[in-house]
C-alpha cells in the first residue's frame, strides 16, 4: 500500500522539480537581461524622453528632487526593458513545461497565440510612442505661459521618475489593449464567447473602452480618445476573428456529417443484401 502511494507522488514530484528548473532558468534570463539593460539604462531613458525633447526644443531640462530618484528610475527602466527582451525566452520555458501535457491539436492552436502576444504588445507600445505621445506632449505644452507684467511664467520642468511612470503606464495600457483579439479568440476556442454575443454587446464594449481609457490614461480627452478608439477597433477585429473560429469549427462538423451518412448507407446496403438472401 505504501509503495503505491509513493508511486502516485513520484509524478507530482517530478513536475514540481521541472517547474522549479524552468522558473530558475526564467529568473536567470531575466536577471541577465536586467543587468545588460541597466548598463545602457541611460540610453533607454533618453529614447523614452525623445518625444518630449523634440517638443521642448534645445535648452530645456528635466529635474529630480531626491538623491536616489535617478538611480531607481534607471532600475525601473532596466527591469521593464529586460522583461520585454527576455519574454520570448521565458515564454519558451513555460511552453516547454506545459507542452508535454497538451494534445497535438491543442499545441497547434495555442502556439500561434504565444508567438503573437509579444508582437501585438510591441505594436501597441510603438503606436503610443510614435503616434500618441508626440501629439499628447504637444497638447500639454500649450498650457505653458510666458508671463507678462506681474504674472509669473508657467514652464514645464518634468521630474524624471514621474515622466517614466507616465510613459510606462501608457505603454502598458496600449500594449495590453492590443491583446484583446487574442484573449477573445482564445475564449471563443473554449466556447466561452460567440461572435453573435460579442456583436450584441458592442454598445457596452464601447462604454467599457472609454471607461478603461479614463482609468489607464492621463485625465485629458486626447489621451483617452487615443486609447478608446483602438480598443473599439480591436473589439471589432475580435468579432471577425471569433467568426473565423466558429467557421472553422463548423467546417469540422460538416466534415463529420458525410462520414455518418456513409455509415448509414453501408448499413442500408447490408440490410438490402440480407433481405435479398431471405
Amino acid at each position: 500500500m505504501a509503495s503505491s502511494i509513493d508511486d502516485s507522488k513520484a509524478p507530482l514530484l517530478e513536475h514540481l522539480i521541472e517547474l522549479r528548473t524552468r522558473l530558475i532558468r526564467s529568473a536567470a534570463v531575466l536577471l541577465i537581461a536586467f543587468f545588460a539593460c541597466f548598463y545602457v539604462a541611460g540610453d533607454i531613458f533618453e529614447f523614452l524622453v525623445k518625444p518630449l525633447a523634440d517638443q521642448l526644443g534645445p535648452g530645456r531640462k528635466m529635474i529630480f528632487t531626491e538623491l536616489h530618484e535617478v538611480f531607481f528610475t534607471y532600475v525601473k527602466v532596466a527591469f521593464f526593458a529586460g522583461l520585454f527582451i527576455s519574454f520570448p525566452l521565458i515564454a519558451n520555458q513555460m511552453w516547454q513545461f506545459i507542452a508535454p501535457g497538451l494534445y497535438s491539436k491543442e499545441k497547434r492552436a495555442f502556439l500561434p497565440f504565444l508567438i503573437l502576444t509579444p508582437v501585438l504588445f510591441f505594436t501597441g507600445g510603438a503606436l503610443v510612442y510614435y503616434v500618441m505621445m508626440p501629439v499628447a506632449w504637444q497638447f500639454f505644452l500649450t498650457f505653458e505661459t510666458i508671463g507678462t507684467g506681474s504674472a509669473l511664467p508657467i514652464q514645464l520642468e518634468a521630474k524624471v521618475n514621474e515622466y517614466l511612470s507616465l510613459v510606462m503606464k501608457l505603454i502598458f495600457a496600449f500594449g495590453l489593449s492590443f491583446e484583446l483579439p487574442l484573449v477573445l479568440t482564445l475564449m471563443a476556442k473554449g466556447g466561452m464567447v460567440s461572435s453573435k454575443g460579442l456583436a450584441e454587446k458592442r454598445k457596452y464594449a464601447i462604454v467599457g473602452a472609454f471607461i478603461a481609457a479614463a482609468v489607464l490614461t492621463p485625465p485629458d480627452p486626447l489621451s483617452q480618445i487615443s486609447l478608446a478608439v483602438p480598443i473599439i477597433l480591436l473589439y471589432e477585429a475580435s468579432i471577425i476573428s471569433v467568426r473565423f473560429v466558429e467557421k472553422a469549427r463548423g467546417d469540422v462538423e460538416d466534415e463529420d456529417e458525410p462520414d455518418d451518412d456513409d455509415g448509414n448507407d453501408d448499413d442500408d446496403l447490408e440490410d438490402t443484401d440480407f433481405n435479398a438472401g431471405r
